[in-house]
């Protein structure tokens, strides 16, 4: 699949839109084309995975909170690069960052920090930039 420039920034409800805006700011100061969609690995799992499937972005920025399952159902389903946002709902957001960072071999999730939408975006920036160049 050729080089397109887009990323996909997924979030699981409409509670965490706040976190996909920040993430979406930075890619649009740098001129990144993206998308942003509410889909749930827990309650749209067939919609999601056929999302997946059908879009046309580079990679996904996947953002989830409590159990997580987000970017790790997202990154089972692709061969394009995924980077997990854990998100603070409860403990500290430290459920969320295990759930993401300890995904079996073979099925890898970039993770930043909780809450850290913004450096999930500047990595798609530098990915982007690598599949441009070549």
């Amino acid at each position: 699949m050729p080089c397109r420039g887009k990323v996909s920034i997924v979030i699981g409800s409409e509670r965490d839109r706040q976190y996909a805006e920040r993430a979406a700011s930075i890619l649009k100061e740098h001129g990144v084309d993206f998308e942003v969609v509410i889909l749930s690995a827990h309650r749209n799992p067939k919609e999601l995975e056929k999302y997946v499937e059908t879009s046309d972005a580079d990679l996904f920025i996947a953002m989830a909170g409590l159990a997580a399952h987000l970017p790790g159902f997202i990154a089972s389903r692709t061969q394009r690069p995924v980077i997990g946002v854990p998100l603070n709902v409860s403990l500290g957001g430290l459920d969320a960052l295990l759930s993401i960072v300890q995904m079996p071999k073979g099925v890898p999730v970039a993770t930043v920090g909780i809450d850290n939408a913004e450096n999930a975006a500047y990595l798609a920036i530098r990915i982007i930039r690598l599949c441009q160049q070549s």
